[in-house]
């Protein structure tokens, strides 16, 4: 038994640490002349536009033939909540959204993607892809679109796949990414309303009897052309292509979010310099390693070995919270890391620094009413568990209901309070989202490492006879 909790005690260890390390600083493989991340660290973590800088964007709504139209008031704020839904099912978290009624434009201001280096204002815009009209069409007829110099820029849909449009993603209920292992591709799995299920039953039983082909096109771009071998009644339908997991993700979000009321076109774009700065992201990365540091000596101080442990297991708190925010986890994107994110992260931690005191003091009472050390191991960590489990309880309530009330309507938080919110509406808002988002973590890797993790450490320290001093865990000298 004791072998077991020597090898528990140098595994858990060691694997904190190792995930520490790649979290804080991540792995890169050199390809040419460029860093590529193969786990992201915290460099890759996306900064607000407060700390980076960022983009601001005027999209002004067109009509069919390109020209800009006068679009309503009702369609100016749906458009609004969709492209706010958008940003936030991306992770972009941190932006500002306003509308122009008198003018019919929407303004729309967001960070830089992490790692940009170019600052170009043109390719960042690329990213939101705030159209993002998903049509699916009869065949797959095309036509050579191009400019007003005569120069092809691309191909729009003709004949008959210009006029049978057979859905839309407004008749599109649910869009989920999925990846197949069979063929190692990633794509999108649809589920169609009523009309939608009709309409794609209808053509592809008509389809189906000459092996035709139904387009799926996101804007003016022909993403998909399956051939239709049989009728699907079921209501279902995938999208298929050359698609990343990021952009199979990205693609399902923007159905998720729902289809704009018209298209949009750039009439201006600028960059935004950053109100704080670098300087100002480097002075508090400085203030927080310096409270770290304060907070780890008088743990050590004051509870001795478990402070040690204490230590350890923060440690590991913080990266849990670095890798949920940097995209550290396959498939993920970076979080956008704003000033009430940050708010977040150090709020979790002092819990999780309480969540330790509290622990290493009940240790401490046991042993002062004279119990053995492992009773009072096991008494103290029974005996917090109750306080520490309310304390996070509650923070995780807390955290889930901002997620829901200002996150995106695709989101789960929002899907789980659905049967509250549904008489409010929607309201995306992105620093309020970031909040919580960063809060809930930090309270899940409390319970992982300042609960689950700091209790295996402490009963496997027992293994060792060098350890079993009472002292060591806050008892008095003598009392051996």
């Amino acid at each position: 038994m004791k072998r077991k909790g020597k090898w528990v005690l140098f595994v858990t260890a060691l694997l904190i640490l190792a995930f520490s390390l790649t979290a804080f600083f991540g792995i890169y493989t050199e390809v040419g002349d460029l860093d590529l991340p193969v786990i992201k660290g915290a460099n890759d973590i996306r900064w607000g536009i407060d700390i980076r800088g960022g983009v601001e964007v005027t999209f002004n709504p067109v009509d069919e033939d390109g020209k800009i139209m006068e679009a309503t008031e009702a369609q100016l704020n749906a458009a609004q909540e969709i492209i706010g839904t958008r940003l936030t099912d991306n992770h972009i978290t941190d932006y500002e959204l306003y509308v122009d009624y008198e003018n019919s434009r929407l303004i729309v201001r967001f960070p830089w993607k992490e790692g940009e280096s170019n600052f170009d204002p043109q390719k960042a815009i690329e990213e939101i892809s705030v159209t993002a009209m998903l049509t699916f069409r009869e065949g797959n007829n095309t036509v050579e679109k191009k400019d007003e110099e005569g120069n092809v820029i691309g191909y729009e849909p003709d004949g008959v796949t210009k006029e049978n449009i057979i859905l839309n993603g407004n008749n599109v209920k649910e869009a989920t990414a999925y990846y197949s292992s069979s063929d190692g591709t990633y794509g999108v799995n649809l589920k169609l309303d009523e009309y939608g299920t009709k309409q794609f039953a209808e053509y592809t039983k008509k389809l189906a009897t000459t092996k035709g082909t139904i387009s799926i096109w996101l804007d003016d771009e022909m993403i998909s052309y399956p051939t239709v071998n049989e009728e699907i009644a079921t209501g279902e339908a995938s999208i298929t292509g050359s698609f990343t997991a990021e952009q199979a993700t990205k693609l399902a979000n923007q159905i998720n979010a729902g289809a704009l009321p018209f298209q949009l076109t750039v009439s201006s774009y600028n960059s935004i310099n950053p109100t704080l700065g670098t300087s100002a992201l480097n002075a508090m990365l400085l203030a927080g390693v310096i409270a770290l540091v304060l907070i780890c000596i008088f743990m050590i101080v004051v509870y001795r070995l478990p402070g040690v442990v204490a230590c350890l297991t923060l440690l590991g708190q913080v990266a849990i919270i670095i890798a949920c925010t940097s995209g550290y986890f396959p498939d993920s994107n970076s979080f956008t890391l704003t000033l009430p994110g940050i708010a977040g992260i150090i709020l979790s931690i002092g819990m999780g620094v309480d969540a330790n005191i509290i622990t290493d003091e009940r240790i401490r009472e046991e042993l002062r009413k004279g119990k053995s050390l492992d009773s009072a191991i096991a008494a103290g960590s029974k005996e917090s568990a109750s306080a520490i489990i309310d304390g996070n309880v509650t923070n995780v309530i807390v955290a889930v209901i901002l997620m829901g009330v200002f996150g995106s309507p695709n989101g789960l938080c929002y899907k789980l309070l659905s049967p509250f919110l549904f008489m409010f509406g929607t309201s995306v808002t992105g620093s309020i989202y970031s909040f919580g988002y960063t809060l809930l973590i930090g309270v899940i890797a409390n319970f992982v490492m300042g609960v689950g993790a700091t209790r295996l450490l402490m009963y496997a320290l027992t293994k060792f006879n060098v350890f079993r001093k009472k002292w060591l865990f806050g008892g008095a000298r003598d009392a051996e």
